[in-house]
């Protein structure tokens, strides 16, 4: 399959930083599951990884001929937000998906939701993991941290953690950019106008490599994006073209 060369279905974006012991297991189940499910592409995107993950991607690529896998490297680490947003820019689908690089995110979720968003359903579709497998500090950090950040924001979302998410790509170019926005794309689509559903997905334990977030590198960034995202109600741009003469 040739991304070039057909109207893709839906592009998948991961978001890559220091998971050299994942992204070939990673890439090979992406490719196994969501296989039957295109014409798709998947973006993956290299946040300035200090480790190998960027040479490993590129020799699976190269091994396996996977003209389906487009790997784009950032000149820097820039953080998660950058490296989303950047998969979503460089998308060749309307469509685009989003998991974790780290495994945890089951891409057997995604055909589910993808449908329910090409029925005209919704704009969006996020992820709730009703049964997390993280630790018990990080389960009650999140769920703390999702109550007030709804109090804030004036929404109302479940897991605004959760990576696996498929949303269509105009909500991605017309959000605004800051740090820390892809906890918030769910908000963001609504503030937008779009419609958004939460549905139940797979959670699984992390098999290798270290996590990059805990409590105390997200609580106070996290307060102050919520803040920001309270300002942001009442000041987005929401306008849509009727039609032109």
């Amino acid at each position: 399959m040739n991304a070039n060369e057909t109207r893709l279905r839906f592009s998948l974006v991961v978001p890559i930083y220091n998971e050299e012991e994942n992204v070939a297991t990673l890439l090979a189940e992406v490719g196994e599951v969501l296989g039957p499910h295109g014409p798709f592409e998947v973006v993956a995107v290299d946040d300035g990884s200090k480790d190998r993950s960027l040479e490993r991607m590129r020799s699976w690529k190269h091994e396996k001929n996977a003209t389906w896998l487009r790997i784009v490297a950032l000149e820097r680490n820039a953080g998660q937000s950058a490296a989303v947003m950047a998969g979503a820019e460089q998308a060749r689908a309307e469509v685009v998906a989003t998991i974790d690089g780290d495994m945890q995110n089951d891409p057997r979720d995604i055909p589910a939701m993808l449908a329910r968003v090409e029925a005209g359903e919704c704009d969006a579709v996020v992820g709730v993991r009703r049964k997390r497998q993280d630790t018990w500090t990080r389960r009650v950090s999140s769920r703390i941290g999702n109550a007030v950040r709804n109090w804030l924001t004036g929404d109302r979302v479940t897991d605004a953690a959760c990576g696996i998410k498929v949303i269509r790509r105009r909500y991605f170019v017309r959000a605004p950019q800051f740090v820390g926005m892809h906890r918030f794309m769910a908000t963001l689509v609504r503030y937008l106008g779009g419609r958004v559903v939460e549905v139940d997905v797979n959670h699984r334990p992390r098999a290798a490599g270290t996590a990059k977030y805990g409590i105390g590198n997200r609580i106070w960034r996290g307060l102050r994006d919520c803040m920001a995202m309270r300002w942001l109600r009442t000041r987005v741009l929401t306008h849509q073209v009727k039609e032109e003469f």
